[in-house]
C-alpha cells in the first residue's frame, strides 16, 4: 500500500491544512471517546489475535461508514456495477479496509487518542485532528474526516502518517482503483480478485 503514494494526496491534505479551525467539541468528543475504544481493542493482552480482530472490526464497523466509503473509493462505477457486484465489492473493500486500519493503528500502539482540534468543511463535514501517544515518545498524528450532524457521526476517511507522508487512505484507494477499472473496461472481478490478493498479503505480512 505505502508505494502508491502519489502527489495529489498532498495536495489534498495541504486544502485540508489551510482551512480555518472551529471548535466543533460534539465531532471531537465522537472521535475520542470512539477511538479510544479502538485503541484499546488493539492495546488488550487479554484477547487472543481472532478475538481482536473481531472486535476492532465489530467497533470500526460503528464507527465508520464503509458504505460510503466503498462508493466514494470507485467513484462513477458505484452506479454502474450491477447491484449483484457492488455487494460483493462491498464484501471485499470492508475486509480490506478492516485489513489495512488494524494493521496500520496496530502497528503506532499508543496510551490514548489525544484531540488536538477540528476543521469544518462544512456544518457536515468536519476533520478532527488527533495524536496517539506512546510511552516511547514516537507520537503518532491521525486524522479523521466525519460527517454527519446532530450527534449522528461517522467517519469517512482517516489520514495516517505512511513513510513520513500524511495520506489519506479513501483518497489514495481512490486512485488506485479507478485507475485499475479504467485499464480493465470497468470490471467488478478485476477489481474485486485485486482486492483479495490485497488483503491476503497484507494478512500475510502481519503474521510473517
Amino acid at each position: 500500500m505505502k508505494r502508491f503514494i502519489l502527489p495529489v494526496l498532498m495536495a489534498a491534505t495541504l486544502s485540508v491544512s489551510a482551512l480555518p479551525a472551529f471548535a466543533d467539541a460534539k465531532t471531537e468528543a465522537y472521535v475520542k471517546k470512539n477511538a479510544n475504544e479502538v485503541l484499546s481493542t488493539l492495546n488488550n493482552p487479554a484477547l487472543s489475535a481472532k478475538e481482536r480482530t473481531e472486535k476492532f472490526s465489530e467497533y470500526m464497523d460503528q464507527f465508520a461508514d464503509f458504505d460510503a466509503i466503498s462508493n466514494f473509493v470507485i467513484g462513477k462505477y458505484s452506479r454502474r456495477f450491477s447491484e449483484a457486484d457492488l455487494t460483493r465489492y462491498r464484501k471485499a473493500f470492508r475486509a480490506y479496509a478492516m485489513a489495512v486500519y488494524e494493521n496500520e493503528l496496530d502497528a503506532y500502539r499508543g496510551e490514548a487518542v489525544t484531540v488536538r482540534n477540528s476543521v469544518d468543511r462544512s456544518p457536515t463535514d468536519s476533520i478532527v485532528n488527533t495524536v496517539i501517544k506512546r510511552q516511547d515518545g514516537k507520537d503518532m498524528d491521525v486524522r479523521w474526516r466525519v460527517q454527519g450532524k446532530e450527534g449522528n457521526y461517522q467517519v469517512v476517511d482517516v489520514a495516517l502518517n505512511l513513510d513520513g507522508n500524511l495520506i489519506w487512505l479513501a483518497i489514495e484507494q481512490r486512485a488506485q482503483f479507478i485507475a485499475l477499472l479504467d485499464q480493465n473496461n470497468g470490471s467488478a472481478d478485476v477489481l474485486i480478485n485485486k482486492i483479495n490478493a490485497m488483503t491476503a498479503d497484507i494478512k500475510t505480512r502481519k503474521r510473517s
